[in-house]
């Protein structure tokens, strides 16, 4: 199933990602885990690509297996330290296991990398190689808070449109922990003529070690009523998942009051938290 017609659906979305394990010898766990998220039945899951297309071979490979549960995948594919010819068998890959969904990114830069030498130098590039490449559903990545690459939030917003008039169906807000963030964004990018479905990007943050991490990578504004959480309940691990996860309901609830259907969580191959979220939202969502 196209992952367009999952999120335009006159109901709300609940989606979980998935990372790859990094060697062969992690593999049977990491599967186990992302088996046990596509058992939750979410509306579909994601499946990321290591940074160098490292774990590439994993993707695949967990990303049918989410398949052949029952639940539509979306595959990452990343292209900044790929050559074509790479970039194309990763797609001639996908199309042969039947995964018709892809999320188009840049990647992270290699240390030294010379952008004038690369195939694909940003995700709009990929994502037009996509499009050509056949019938897929492409998806890309925004920042409600502005790639950190970027000099302004007008240039976000301007190579954000050059992405999705190269292809993208639509679009996957990095993690935000302020809703408000998130809608004063929506309405900037629909005043520049991007009308593309965006689905609310949201991470439970379940350890307080995870804050000072996030922020440091990411520069994410964080609410004071959240570093106060963190405050009241980082020594005690059992009271801090609690919270962690209580927050991330509170912003999604507060999403699909306010018309964002489609959520999709960072759940870092956690089964407790993805399933405690979930049925914290079970009648929302309209399961039993």
């Amino acid at each position: 199933m196209k992952i367009i017609d999952i999120i335009t659906a006159d109901k709300p979305s609940l989606s979980f990602e998935v990372f790859p394990p990094k060697t062969d010898a992690s593999y049977t766990s990491v599967e186990a885990a992302a088996l046990a998220i596509a058992d939750l039945k979410p509306s579909y899951m994601s499946v990321t690509y290591g940074a160098g297309g490292g774990t590439s071979k994993y993707t695949l490979a967990i990303a049918k297996a989410i398949a052949a549960r029952g639940v539509t995948p979306i595959a990452h594919l990343t292209c900044i330290n790929s050559p074509k010819d790479v970039v194309e068998a990763r797609l001639a890959d996908l199309r042969e296991a039947g995964i018709e969904n892809v999320l188009a990114l840049r990647g992270d830069l290699a240390p030294g990398a010379d952008l004038t030498k690369a195939s694909f130098a940003h995700a709009s590039d990929l994502t037009a190689a996509i499009r050509a490449a056949g019938d897929f559903c492409i998806g890309g990545a925004c920042y409600p808070e502005t790639h950190p690459e970027s000099a302004t939030a007008r240039e976000d917003i301007a190579h954000l449109k050059e992405k999705v008039e190269a292809g993208c169906e639509f679009l996957t807000t990095q993690m935000f922990f302020d809703n408000d963030i998130l809608y004063n964004f929506l309405y900037r990018i629909r005043e520049a003529g991007i009308t593309v479905p965006v689905v609310a990007g949201i991470m439970p943050l379940t350890h307080a070690s995870q804050l000072k991490r996030i922020v440091g990578i990411s520069g994410n504004q964080v609410p004071q009523r959240f570093r106060r959480i963190v405050d009241q309940y980082g020594d005690d691990p059992a009271a801090m998942k609690q919270a962690g996860i209580a927050y991330a309901v509170s912003q999604i609830v507060d999403l699909y009051a306010n018309g964002i259907n489609a959520v999709h969580v960072y759940s870092m191959n956690h089964p407790d938290v993805a399933a405690a979220i979930q049925t914290s939202l079970s009648a929302i969502l309209g399961r039993p």
